[in-house]
């Protein structure tokens, strides 16, 4: 057999990811089928979100695609949902994501392609999180790193 059947998770994953308005459709695809390969059942996806409905039709078993207007009420929300909110930014106080501990019960931020998450979003947020660049340029691709951060979340929880 060429490929596998998805593992099955003991328990449903308690991570949600949200996105801020991206400029490119495919970023947002990207980020769905990696969502949807991870396990994560829900991803808010803010502005004038569009994306591949192919995509969307071959995650549609697991992932289920809220669009919002605006980022910083979803982050209300799920602060208030009992979320952790962690921002994937490169900020003054973010943390390595290879020390960081994720919550099991997490909100992963994803900032525009762009300008990243602003300090508005930033301020509804519990932690960021970096990745580590070592060369040019200074930050990963928006879907490249969402790819990494759904995976060390995944890593450290296997099972769901």
């Amino acid at each position: 057999m060429r490929h596998r059947p998805a593992r099955a998770l003991d328990r449903p994953r308690e991570l949600v990811v949200a996105c801020a308005p991206f400029r490119s459709q495919v970023n947002l695809s990207t980020i769905m089928r990696t969502a949807g390969c991870c396990g994560v059942t829900r991803l808010i996806a803010c502005g004038n979100a569009s994306f591949d409905r192919k995509v969307a039709r071959n995650s549609a078993d697991t992932l289920v695609v809220e669009k919002r207007r605006t980022l910083v009420h979803v982050l209300r929300a799920l602060v208030k949902d009992g979320y952790t909110v962690v921002g994937l930014e490169q900020t003054s106080n973010s943390k390595d994501i290879h020390e960081y501990q994720f919550a099991r019960r997490t909100a992963l931020v994803i900032g525009n392609e762009r300008l990243g998450l602003s300090e508005e979003e930033l301020a509804h947020t519990h932690e960021s999180v970096e990745i580590p660049v070592w060369g040019m340029p200074h930050s990963y691709n928006v879907a490249a790193a969402t790819a990494m951060a759904l995976y060390e979340y995944c890593r450290q929880y296997p099972s769901g």
